[in-house]
């Protein structure tokens, strides 16, 4: 029976992989990625070949069956996305259930992640947080998972974590400001890269912020 490794991988600086991650990706018999030239990259970085097989939201489907039949046998296999932990708003879930589902030995090979990193850099009470991935495209939808989130907050203090991309970020905020008011918020983008941005300030401020400059990057917000 093999092996299938969930590896952590940078969220965006390539020194940010753990020693036991790189031991794990030189051992394995191949990677399955989200994207392979993402993944390229970091194994180029580090000098390290070895095959690589597309695995996404778009053929997850279709090539679960094939890894679990190699894990089955004598295969180690990593699990890895493009960036962070894979599974946390990646791929992987239902390859995970059913691998454990065959008894097949499943092992985290822990490093980053965007929620922790912007958790711990935002000042926002850090001993209990709600997680809530991205949120719905939809303008509807989203103002009413706000509303169910202010019902929650109002009887169990938390700090609420999402991400959100640059092209719906400004109408998020809009979202927030509101169901909330204008409540702190805290808008990291492009953590642990080149252009790194945490803004810890009143909604009304992002929103002026970010109606002034053109959102790019990757979001991570926390209120």
């Amino acid at each position: 029976m093999g092996t299938l490794f969930i590896v952590a991988t940078p969220i965006g600086n390539l020194k940010d992989i753990t020693l036991r991650a790189l031991e794990t990706i030189k051992d394995v018999d191949y990677i399955l990625c989200e994207d392979t030239r993402v993944t390229g990259k970091l194994l180029n970085n580090y000098l390290i070949a070895k095959r690589m097989v597309a695995f996404n939201e778009f053929n997850e489907n279709l090539k679960s069956e094939e890894i679990l039949a190699d894990l089955s046998g004598d295969k180690t296999i990593a699990l890895m996305s493009d960036a962070g932990t894979p599974l946390v708003s990646d791929p992987g879930y239902k390859l995970v259930r059913e691998a454990i589902a065959r008894g097949i030995k499943v092992e985290s090979i822990p490093g980053a992640s965007a929620v922790i990193t912007a958790l711990a850099v935002s000042g926002m009470a850090p001993d209990r947080f709600l997680y809530l991935g991205y949120l719905p495209k939809k303008d509807g939808k989203r103002n009413s998972l706000l509303t169910e989130v202010k019902n929650l907050k109002d009887s169990f203090k938390t700090t609420v974590i999402f991400y959100e991309s640059p092209f719906r970020v400004l109408e998020t905020l809009k979202n927030i400001s509101d169901v909330f008011g204008d409540i702190d918020v805290v808008v990291t983008r492009e953590l642990t890269k080149l252009h790194e941005e945490v803004r810890r300030e009143k909604v009304s401020a992002a929103i002026e912020h970010f109606t002034k400059t053109p959102p790019k990057g990757e979001f991570t917000i926390l209120i």
